[in-house]
C-alpha cells in the first residue's frame, strides 16, 4: 500500500499581478465551448490564429498521436487555432522550451502521477515563463490537478478506508498530494460528479490541512483571473471545499454553476 505523500514547501505562488490566466477543465468531451475563453486569452489581436501547445503523455504505440487528435478536434471546434502536439513519453521530462514560442499551453489528461513526474523539473521555471510571456495555461483533468501548488494526483483510500471508487485511484492506493505548478492557490480534482472524486478532495483538504480545494465536473470550466476570482462556465458545477475551522476537522462545501464566481485567494512571492 502506498504511503500518503505531502507536497514540499519549495513551490510558491507568483505575485498575483503577473500570474498567467489559468483555465481548469474537469474532463469530458461533450462541450467544446469550455475551450473558448482559453482561446480568446491566447489570441493577441483580432484575426490572429493562436498556436496552442498540447502536452500529451505518450504511452507509446501511437497512443500519443491518438490522444492529441482528440484535443485538436475539440480545440478547433471551439475556435480558430493551430494545435501543436508536444508528446512526452512515459518516464520522460517536459521541455519547458516547448512553451516558449506558442500563444497558449494546454496540459492534457491521462495518468496524473505521471504528468506530475514529467513536469517535476520545471515546477518553478514554467510558471515564470508563462507569466513573463503572458501565455495562458489550460489544464484538462490531470492538467487541471497539476495547476495547483498542492496537486492531488490520485489515490482512493485514506488510511486504508475507501473514500472514492477504486477505478479513480490513478494507479495509487492512498491519497497522494505532491508538488504542482502553483498557478492557482487551491487544490484541484476533476470528474467530480461523474467519477465521485469530491470525497477524495475533501479527504485531501482535511488530511493535508489545505486551505482550499475545488472539484470540477466534466464539461465544466473554472477560469481563474490574476486577482484570484474564479468564474464557472459549462454544463456542470465546481465544488469549493474549505476547512470549517472546527476542532472536528469538518469542511464547508459550496457548489457553483455556470455564470457564478467565487474568490480563491492568492499568496504572493517576494524576490
Amino acid at each position: 500500500m502506498d504511503e500518503p505523500s505531502e507536497p514540499s514547501q519549495a513551490s510558491a505562488f507568483l505575485p498575483s499581478t503577473i500570474l498567467p490566466r489559468t483555465f481548469l477543465i474537469g474532463g469530458g468531451w461533450d462541450n467544446p465551448g469550455v475551450y473558448e475563453p482559453f482561446l480568446r486569452a491566447a489570441t493577441d489581436s483580432p484575426g490572429s490564429t493562436p498556436r496552442i501547445a498540447c502536452v500529451v503523455l505518450d504511452e507509446g504505440e501511437g497512443d500519443g498521436e491518438r490522444q492529441f487528435a482528440r484535443y485538436e478536434k475539440a480545440l478547433r471546434s471551439a475556435g480558430d487555432c493551430t494545435p501543436v502536439p508536444v508528446l512526452v513519453p512515459i518516464g520522460a521530462r517536459f521541455d519547458v522550451e516547448a512553451a516558449a514560442d506558442v500563444d497558449g499551453l494546454l496540459v492534457c489528461g491521462g495518468l496524473t502521477p505521471a504528468y506530475q513526474d514529467a513536469f517535476a523539473d520545471c515546477l518553478d521555471r514554467l510558471p515564470r515563463l508563462l507569466a513573463q510571456q503572458r501565455i495562458p495555461y489550460a489544464g484538462f483533468s490531470a492538467g487541471a490537478a497539476l495547476a495547483a501548488r498542492a496537486a492531488v494526483v490520485g489515490g482512493w483510500l485514506l488510511d486504508g478506508v475507501a473514500v472514492c471508487p477504486e477505478d479513480t485511484g490513478e494507479d495509487l492506493d492512498e491519497i497522494a498530494v505532491r508538488d504542482g505548478l502553483g498557478l492557482v492557490s487551491f487544490a484541484v480534482d476533476a470528474h467530480a460528479a461523474q467519477w465521485g472524486t469530491l470525497p477524495r478532495l475533501i479527504a485531501a483538504v482535511t488530511r493535508y490541512r489545505l486551505p482550499h480545494g475545488v472539484a470540477v465536473d466534466e464539461n465544466t470550466l473554472v477560469e481563474v483571473a490574476a486577482d484570484g476570482r474564479a468564474h464557472v462556465s459549462g454544463l456542470g458545477r465546481a465544488h469549493s471545499v474549505r476547512p470549517a475551522g472546527t476542532e472536528d476537522g469538518g469542511v464547508v462545501v459550496r457548489s457553483y454553476g455556470a455564470g457564478e464566481s467565487f474568490l480563491t485567494g492568492l499568496t504572493g512571492l517576494t524576490g
